[in-house]
């Protein structure tokens, strides 16, 4: 009989039951001290929670351990060690320490460091992070940890996440206290991230080099059929994908993923998982294991798992919504509008905060979802525009207004809003329908961050969020911690966020051409590629943000921002490589071939019949081979420029070459080698076509 959803809940994770019925009381008590107030914890007490971690791995059929972290690869990484252990007589026993389990010393030789540690400096240290449980996958025992330099420096994405919900709960704090909210200890940010994917045969998969090489398709010509007739979006689920979406509910479910909802997303063969909202580490952790069992399981089905931005020119890419909120320990969600004139006070000040950091910071956001794989997608009329704005809705974006120039604001009361005071009308969350095309939309208790690429992590967004919202509430409390008169400085406080910043507010359509100039207008960023929003990561006001706030040394900040040029720079090349390695050796042979052949005909029917109607062959072998001489022409300048880009040592300038000169070539061999996939028969076409790829899996 199938194990019920109940009881595959969590099975492979050792959560809050599984310590409350094993560990002895005093250990228990110790291990929740340290999850929920960071104290440290005590070896002997290390070592108890280990030996029984240990016990219960067994159980699960776990042999080996390991240290699972993120290093700034986007992926997750482990090294495992067995449990076993020498004995005397050639025996061996099952130990694990508590040294073992709060510590490991990986080598981070071959890591991206960004120039903080050097090549023969192999040393790295992985350290436990207590707040995210262990779980079993593959027979491993993965115990969630940061992974850090010798000297202490962050070499992984989780750390800079963790120091960030640190600086967000102090100065979160200090404002609830403000508000006489004496019961709150801790308060934490959530996330909900929507993961889109596409599915596609594994056999064509197998066929298309761009695909294996760099997860999207580097050529490919317009099916006759895409998404124009929007019946893909929520439709019903095809067998085959539905089969696969069912066991990696079961495999996320085991490993305590909340996995809530599915469907067809707009593109053929596109899909959504969406899991319910948790802490944001933990939300972090949870959506790389998603990644990876998402991989994992299609190759069970025969299918291959796309997680790139854009693997199809001309259909929707695939994004990642990240749905942020602010918590407290009491259960509060201090984005919830509330009912009444204290809680909206408290609810205004909060929003005003969130305002305040998207637009003082707007260019980090950017950043954090910055990559070459994004690039492609952002702006391009299927998900937001590379312009960070924010979407309120009609409701909020009124009582703001109306808060700003002291009017009545149009309720039941007709009242000038007075924040604190009594005159605060009552409002409900804004029942106005999503804005798709905004990157920041509030949706009724928390935000929807939609720039997000679905390959990336979501820890570096979080980490910019948690950041630049702690570093405006800092602000916040700093005047209001000494003002006389609470309630006439938290009025004014608000009202002068409101008019400083609404320029960050657009409530529009998002696609439109005229908000590039309207966004313009009103000084906001417009940066288009992931070069053009790193050269801001290092500005000052950046840099005094993170190391105000601990979260990132300058040194770990300027190291971060060699990693992220790096990798555009390598993973354009490894795409330009492709283009060439598929025109040579791929689309021009068969081309060529084919020419001669239909030439061939031409040759063969006149000899018969000399004045035969040849007109289709003529023109065919006409247009190919004036193709064929453009893609050789096109292929020979990218050559070309990638034998210069071997000559230019400065990262910025290199990433900009980039940028512009190679891509600029891989567009023309592209449009090229796709000019001629109209004009060949089926047969002769050397890989499947879009056709094949987003319809096959039936």
């Amino acid at each position: 009989m199938a194990a019920t959803v109940m009881e595959l809940y969590g099975s492979k994770v050792f959560n809050e039951h599984e310590m409350r019925e094993r560990l002895p009381s005093s250990t228990y008590k110790s291990l929740k001290a340290t999850i929920e107030k960071g104290q440290p914890l005590d070896l002997e007490v290390a070592n108890v929670v280990a030996s029984v971690m240990k016990r219960w791995a067994i159980e699960q059929g776990a042999t080996h351990y390991t240290h699972w972290f993120q290093p700034m690869t986007g992926v997750t990484a482990e090294k495992h060690d067995s449990f076993i252990s020498p004995k005397d007589g050639g025996k061996v026993i099952m130990e694990f320490s508590g040294k073992e389990l709060i510590q490991g010393e990986p080598d981070a030789s071959s890591f991206p460091s960004g120039g903080l540690r050097a090549t023969f400096e192999a040393r790295g240290y992985t350290a436990w992070d207590a707040t995210s449980y262990a779980f079993i996958k593959d027979g491993v025992l993965c115990i969630p940890t940061v992974f850090c330099s010798y000297g202490g420096e962050a070499l992984d994405q989780k750390t800079a996440l963790l120091r960030s919900m640190e600086a967000i709960n102090r100065q979160a704090m200090r404002v609830l206290k403000l508000f006489g909210n004496e019961d709150v200890t801790s308060v934490k940010t959530t996330v909900g991230p929507e993961q889109e994917y596409f599915l596609i045969d594994k056999s064509t998969f197998d066929k298309r080099k761009d695909l294996i090489f760099t997860g999207r398709t580097l050529y490919g010509a317009k099916a006759p059929k895409g998404q124009e007739l929007d019946d893909h979006y929520f439709g019903a689920i095809k067998p085959r994908v539905a089969a696969f979406m069912k066991e990696l509910n079961d495999e996320l479910w085991k490993l305590g993923v909340l996995a809530k909802t599915e469907h067809n997303e707009v593109a053929p063969a596109q899909h959504e998982m969406a899991p319910i909202f948790t802490t944001t580490n933990i939300a972090a952790d949870h959506n790389q294991l998603t990644m990876e069992m998402m991989q994992k399981v299609a190759k069970r089905h025969n299918l291959v798992c796309l997680l790139h931005e854009k693997p199809f020119d001309g259909v929707n890419g695939s994004g990642k919504h990240n749905n942020w909120s602010i918590s407290t320990d009491t259960g509060v969600n201090l984005l919830e509008p509330g009912e009444t004139p204290y809680e909206n006070a408290q609810f205004l000040l909060f929003l005003c905060a969130v305002i305040k950091a998207v637009d003082d910071y707007q260019d980090l956001l950017r950043i954090t979802v910055a990559s070459a794989g994004n690039d492609h997608r952002l702006g391009a009329n299927e998900a937001p525009p590379a312009i960070v704005s924010m979407f309120l809705g009609s409701d909020l974006s009124e009582i703001l207004e109306a808060i700003e120039k002291d009017s009545p604001y149009d309720s039941h009361e007709k009242e000038v809003l007075r924040i604190g005071v009594h005159t605060l009308p009552k409002f409900q969350r804004d029942a106005t329908d999503r804005n798709r095309t905004s990157p920041f939309a509030f949706t009724g208790n928390k935000f929807e961050f939609r720039m997000l690429g679905s390959s990336e992590s979501i820890s570096c967004a979080n980490t910019v969020l948690n950041t630049s919202v702690a570093e405006e509430l800092r602000q916040f409390a700093d005047v209001l911690e000494e003002t006389e008169d609470f309630e006439v400085t938290l009025h004014e406080l608000i009202r002068k966020t409101i008019a400083e910043h609404k320029r960050i507010i657009f409530n529009g359509d998002g696609y439109d051409a005229s908000w590039v100039k309207e966004a313009e207008k009103r000084g906001l960023l417009n940066l288009r590629t992931t070069p053009d929003a790193l050269a801001h990561l290092l500005d000052k006001k950046n840099v005094d943000l993170f190391t105000m706030h601990n979260v990132y040394s300058e040194t770990e900040l300027t190291a971060r921002h060699e990693v992220k040029l790096e990798n555009y720079v390598k993973v354009v090349n490894i795409e330009a490589q492709t283009m060439l390695d598929m025109a040579r050796k791929d689309y021009l042979p068969a081309m060529a071939a084919y020419v001669a052949e239909l030439s061939a005909g031409i040759s063969a029917k006149t000899a018969v019949i000399p004045d035969i109607d040849c007109t289709y062959e003529r023109d065919t072998v006409r247009g190919i081979s004036a193709l064929l001489g453009a893609a050789h022409r096109a292929a020979a300048k990218l050559e070309r420029d990638l034998l210069e880009a071997k000559s230019i040592s400065n990262s910025v300038e290199l990433a900009d070459f980039f940028k512009t000169t190679i891509l600029d070539d891989m567009a023309a061999l592209r449009v090229s080698v796709d000019s001629m996939e109209p004009m060949a028969s089926t047969d002769r076409w050397p890989v499947p076509s879009y056709g094949k790829l987003l319809f096959d899996v039936r």
